[in-house]
């Protein structure tokens, strides 16, 4: 039997993922792939390489530090999280990443980046973090606030945009099992917003601001299948037990403690349940 793991993005949300990933690693439950957009992506890396408590440590440590995130390196660089600092200095220097963990796992991990040319979200098979950092970093740099991220002659921004929870990805590589973390509570569904920003900033890639545009409709769409999937035994869902109320760029290490508890604390409870359907086996 093979089990997925598909991991929704959402900024400093990707605690609470966070949080049920060392769960999970307390617990020993082990997957076989692994899909995870934008925050899902930078968080769960750690799990593949065992690295318990490493996306809270170095988050609290370094969230406050003006090269990390922010307005100064926006306006320096382009880019409202630090290129450099937060995905070379802290990984391979300042916290560091166990590649050699990561590069020995049997577990597949791909990373959701939307090619703004084309407007599709693509599926990119990770197994060098420090070469492929770009590709991580391309998942997660949030539209208006980061530059396009180039590679291999494409141009990519946050992966949420065209595939905001990578279920129907995830299945198609044909897991037996599928386990899916959540960012948002069961009824959280988003709403329309003007599409004028993208219209204006991107103006050169239509089918990039049209997904961009429509995203509400294609996450609500997800999550509605989700419910049903997980009613009909097809997948188990883990999501907040209650909302996350935590800024996209959060910089409060308490707020990061919280969110990352209710992480655990919803990966606990739910264990029980998750075990039940990792057993059976009529699906």
């Amino acid at each position: 039997m093979t089990v997925g793991l598909a991991l929704e993005g959402g900024g400093m949300r990707g605690l609470y993922t966070a949080g049920v990933l060392d769960a999970f690693m307390e617990a020993d439950i082990r997957v076989d792939g692994i899909v995870g957009v934008s925050a899902g992506a930078l968080f769960g890396v750690n799990y593949v390489s065992g690295q318990k408590g490493r996306a809270l440590r170095y988050n609290k440590h370094f969230a406050k530090d003006p090269n990390y995130m922010g307005f100064r390196s926006w306006l320096t660089t382009g880019n409202m999280v630090n290129k450099d600092f937060t995905y070379y200095k802290v990984p391979f220097e300042l916290d560091v990443f166990d590649e050699a963990a990561f590069e020995e796992s049997s577990v597949d991990f791909y990373s959701v980046a939307t090619n703004i040319e084309t407007g599709k979200a693509e599926y990119h098979l990770i197994t060098d973090v420090r070469q492929e950092m770009e590709l991580l970093r391309a998942s997660s740099a949030l539209p208006l606030v980061s530059r396009v991220v180039e590679w291999q002659g494409k141009k990519y921004l946050d992966g949420g945009l065209s595939d905001s929870i990578p279920i129907d990805f995830a299945k198609s590589l044909g897991f037996d099992k599928l386990i899916v973390v959540l960012t948002r509570p069961l009824d959280y569904r988003k709403k329309a917003s003007s599409p004028l920003p993208y219209k204006l900033a991107y103006r050169k890639y239509p089918k990039f601001v049209e997904v961009a545009s429509k995203r509400y409709l294609h996450y609500n769409k997800a999550v509605e299948k989700i419910a049903e999937q997980e009613m009909q035994g097809e997948l188990f869902a883990i999501r907040p037990s209650q909302n996350l109320v935590i800024g996209r760029l959060e910089k409060d290490s308490d707020k990061f403690d919280e969110i990352y508890g209710i992480g655990v604390a919803d990966a606990e409870a739910a264990l029980p349940e998750l075990r039940a359907y990792l057993a059976r086996e009529d699906n």
